[in-house]
């Protein structure tokens, strides 16, 4: 697993049959200090993430293992939202006193 930050919506019209019809989120992968780490990606939302959440997502076999996602054409999914993270014994996020914003690379 990995942090993201959810920075949009990716809407899709056509798609095959076998993707879920789930919502797509574009992500952006963050390092420990909430920096973006490589390119933005395309996940699906498992668990009901919005637009400036930090969520924890998962890529390869590991997207394939909700119900949603089972046997389907995924690479990246958004596993978890992230309430707060500690680190040697401090808060360094809490969802409800600070949020992350999108930055451009």
């Amino acid at each position: 697993m990995q942090f993201a930050l959810v920075i949009g919506n990716v809407v899709c019209t056509q798609k095959d049959e076998k993707v879920p019809r789930e919502k797509l989120l574009l992500v952006q992968p963050l390092d420990i200090n909430w920096k973006p780490k490589g390119n933005p990606l395309v996940a699906v939302d498992a668990v009901g993430a919005g637009e400036g959440e930090l969520v924890l997502i998962v890529s390869g076999s590991s997207a394939r293992q909700t119900k949603i996602t089972q046997n389907r054409p995924v690479d990246t999914t958004v596993m978890a939202i992230v309430d707060y993270v500690e680190k040697e014994g401090k808060i360094v996020f809490d969802k409800h006193k600070m949020k992350l914003v999108s930055r451009k690379q």
